[in-house]
């Protein structure tokens, strides 16, 4: 539809309104007219992810992609928290995973990325929100320590090559002997 054409179906249309003043109603009808047109276009511009990606895909694309939608999942789900009725809390219940999700994603790109600068990003990552989570925790009385391993680390890194120094002494916490 032409721009003349519609500007007339608009001022017939305005003309069997019970506007007072045609112009007016003219310009609601429009309004109300160019917000039916424009809203479902901007409503489903952000499409979910595709449920199966193309078959075209590399295993190693396909295994990133199934592992990013489930870090995605259950960051989405672990920050749908019951509120307390402490905002401060509350904050730091949503931030934790919000964070966890972002360090999950990297430790992703870490396995999975090739990109050099992309990788080193990452890794700065997962210590920006390592810190931020423990920050967030210390500051509502929380304990910041997690007995988990750095999630680029294995779960039980083995003991390098031990030099012994004569001479020197080392505090050494009493679990920690043999």
């Amino acid at each position: 539809m032409h721009s003349s054409q519609f500007r007339r179906a608009v001022a017939a249309l305005a003309d069997r309104s019970r506007w007072p003043r045609s112009g007016l109603g003219t310009t609601f009808l429009a309004a109300r007219i160019l917000v039916a047109f424009a809203v479902p276009p901007l409503a489903f511009a952000h499409q979910s992810h595709p449920a199966n990606p193309p078959a075209a895909l590399s295993t190693e694309e396909q295994a990133f992609l199934e592992e990013n939608e489930t870090a995605m999942t259950k960051m989405m789900n672990d920050m749908a928290v019951k509120s307390t009725g402490d905002v401060d809390r509350d904050f730091v219940a949503m931030m934790t995973p919000h964070h966890q999700g972002a360090i999950d994603m990297a430790v992703l790109e870490l396995r999975y990325g090739k990109n050099e600068q992309l990788r080193r990003i990452a890794q700065e990552i997962i210590v920006d929100q390592m810190q931020e989570i423990a920050a967030m925790k210390l500051a509502i009385g929380e304990p910041a320590t997690d007995t988990a391993p750095a999630p680029t680390q294995p779960a039980s890194a083995p003991v390098a090559n031990v030099h012994h120094h004569p001479g020197m002494q080392m505090d050494v916490p009493a679990g920690m002997k043999k």
